[in-house]
């Protein structure tokens, strides 16, 4: 799943600058009452925690939440993204004249690191909003935490159901909670519906085998392959995450004719991708397969996911902005290496919450929560606006095509032998047709 070897990632300022000056913000605004008079040479706090008239506003801290963002694609895309909606706004003025700051946290994709760094995040960094996470186990284990801190999370990278699910039944605790991207689960599997229904029958695709990881995160994505594709499946299987090896498991897909696998994996992908393109089984390749989306993918599995279809929010010969400008920013930073879904994703968060901010004219998470219900902001994924209180899919980002609504693309090899992303998906991005796999 990662980007090139060649990448390397310098976090020295980021995690640095997060260090907190003075007295905490949260305990300054329990204390302004009791007291004034003690501050009144100094000068007043305004609505924001800082002393009016003084030369030093606190700057307003982003916490990064992200896998190994030294080392791991995802948590590097993650802390990337960040940093670069962090600069250009430092460039424009800050967050209601203040400086901005990242404050990161390695996860490790691991639940009970993820909470440490989350609580570090908030109470020793004083992040005034967290963004990230890009595993689902390690999301669900923060949601009470983000609760009891009532500050506000902007998830960039985890589909999983729980937390609009947690919403919806104990909004006033939960609230606190918003998803950027990508789309949850439901709606993720949504939209490979709606492409299968758009493009199956160019693809030759009728009749199908589901092949699913047993993770938390593909639950609600079964749910939807059940009640949307039951006539159409000739094959069901939730492997392990040990599995290693397909090819008992493609002859029994070969021998029911399917047209082609559908998959959801994110943690066991290459095994089952490689082992289709190395012996070329009679049968088409595609879903949401999250290592595929990485740009360098070809690559690092010498060209062996030729031919297949996968899904992600943006290429990086997207056209539209501010996704044009944001990807050639990033390669300028990186050696030419282009973000994956998590440095869209965080991007746009730090962005959204900047922008939720100024029109709330405070830091206030309760303030926030109900701007951030109302607000449109066009990120690199979309128009990003969120369902609200009231939807079974409460404070995630909205689906659809006035929304986030990603593309399909397939891996085919350009005139010089690199692997590209050729999108196919829909018609108004789309860059060329299917290329059926030549031995088929």
């Amino acid at each position: 799943m990662g980007d090139s070897s060649r990448e390397q990632e310098t976090t020295g300022d980021a995690s640095s600058a997060g260090r907190r000056r003075g007295l905490d913000r949260r305990q300054i605004l329990k204390t302004t009452a009791g007291g004034a008079a003690g501050l009144s040479l100094a000068g007043c706090l305004d609505t924001y925690g800082s002393i009016v008239g003084s030369d030093e506003a606190e700057p307003v801290t982003i916490g990064v939440l992200a896998p190994g963002p030294n080392s791991d694609t995802t948590g590097r895309s993650n802390l990337r993204g960040a940093q670069i909606a962090v600069d250009e706004l430092n460039e424009g003025g800050g967050i209601l004249g203040r400086d901005v700051e990242l404050a990161v946290g390695d996860t490790n994709r691991s639940e009970p690191e993820g909470r440490r760094q989350y609580q570090r995040l908030v109470l020793d960094e004083g992040a005034d909003v967290t963004v990230g996470v890009a595993t689902s186990e390690v999301l669900e284990g923060i949601l009470d935490d983000v609760a009891e801190q009532e500050t506000i999370h902007l998830t960039a990278g985890s589909v999983t159901m729980t937390p609009s699910e947690l919403i919806s039944q104990q909004y006033e605790k939960y609230k606190y909670h918003f998803r950027v991207g990508p789309l949850n689960g439901h709606d993720l599997a949504t939209h490979q519906i709606d492409f299968l229904d758009a493009m199956g029958g160019e693809l030759g695709w009728e009749s199908f085998a589901v092949l699913v990881e047993d993770y938390i995160w593909t639950e609600s994505l079964w749910d939807v392959y059940q009640d949307e594709l039951d006539g159409d499946v000739t094959f069901w299987e939730q492997y392990p995450p040990e599995t290693d090896d397909f090819s008992d498991t493609y002859d029994e897909i070969a021998s029911t004719d399917a047209d082609a696998v559908l998959e959801a994996v994110a943690h066991t992908g290459a095994t089952s991708l490689v082992d289709w393109n190395r012996t070329q089984q009679p049968f088409g390749f595609g879903g949401v397969h999250m290592p595929m989306q990485s740009p360098a993918y070809y690559e690092q599995v010498d060209g062996n996911c030729e031919y297949a279809v996968g899904y992600t929010n943006v290429t990086p010969t997207a056209e539209y902005e501010p996704a044009k400008s944001f990807i050639e920013e990033y390669q300028n930073r990186h050696n030419g290496n282009s973000p994956i879904y998590t440095g869209y994703s965080s991007y746009d968060a730090v962005h959204v919450f900047a922008k939720a901010a100024e029109e709330a004219g405070t830091l206030d998470s309760d303030e926030l929560v109900g701007t951030l219900e109302n607000i449109s902001v066009s990120g690199t994924t979309g128009t990003i606006e969120f369902y609200g209180a009231d939807h079974e899919f409460a404070h995630d980002v909205r689906y659809g095509e006035d929304y986030v609504h990603p593309v399909y693309f397939q891996w085919v090899e350009d005139e010089n032998g690199e692997g590209v992303q050729n999108v196919i998906w829909p018609d108004d991005q789309a860059e060329g047709d299917y290329v059926e796999p030549d031995w088929l």
